[in-house]
């Protein structure tokens, strides 16, 4: 993982994930203050649509916002994007599947992470294959999914055995993140951001959970 994402803090980092619908006249002013309030180590732009010409406007003005305070942008899957963009890397959600392919397409230097839900398998598989790290959820309750969760246990078993970052996410909250924290290296942040009507009081929150 490239150093504008990962330092040697004992502390759990935020890997803070976008809605998946965003306004772009507000939005990137939003963005802004999160990130010059709280210590962000990532952003992933994980948009819900297809639209190629939204998701490139998207993608230049979260650019802008993350580069000025020397934050990673990352892409959710749309690998082609990723240097058409100036983007950082990209998040995968294929597990293993993929990785060496897209590894050899954007390179060494590009940030790669893939989603590999609950699977201890996949998730060293993954590293093996040229991940940057690994994020494993959801970690709380939720009827989306396949109905797996990542348990403590995976996490105790990971921030032991394997040097490969992992990120924390789906469902979360102020306990498992205090739970959590020992194991994860990031907490990946959504919807327990964004559907607050402050999102950045509700990130501060969140934030001091993890110490």
């Amino acid at each position: 993982m490239t150093d504008m994402i990962i330092d040697e803090k004992e502390t759990p980092q935020i890997y803070l994930i976008t809605p998946s619908e965003i306004d772009l006249v507000t939005f990137p002013d939003i963005l802004a203050r999160c990130l010059d309030t709280i210590d962000i180590a990532c952003v992933r732009l994980s948009l819900g649509t297809t639209d190629d010409a939204h998701i490139a406007k998207s993608a230049d003005a979260l650019r802008l916002v993350t580069h000025d305070r020397d934050v990673a942008l990352v892409i959710d899957s749309h690998i082609l994007m990723v240097d058409k963009l100036g983007l950082d890397g990209v998040h995968l959600t294929d597990a293993a599947r993929t990785i060496k392919a897209v590894r050899k397409e954007l390179g060494d230097n590009a940030v790669i992470g893939t989603n590999c839900y609950a699977s201890r398998h996949n998730g060293m598989t993954a590293c093996e294959l040229g991940a940057d790290y690994i994020s494993f959820g959801p970690v709380g309750e939720t009827n989306l999914g396949n109905g797996h969760r990542a348990e403590l246990e995976l996490f105790q078993w990971w921030s032991e055995m394997i040097e490969v970052p992992c990120v924390a996410e789906g469902a979360l909250d102020e306990t498992l993140i205090r739970t959590f924290a020992p194991h994860a290296d990031f907490f990946g942040l959504g919807d327990e951001v964004w559907a607050s009507a402050d999102p950045i009081a509700n990130l501060k929150i969140l934030a001091a959970a993890m110490n």
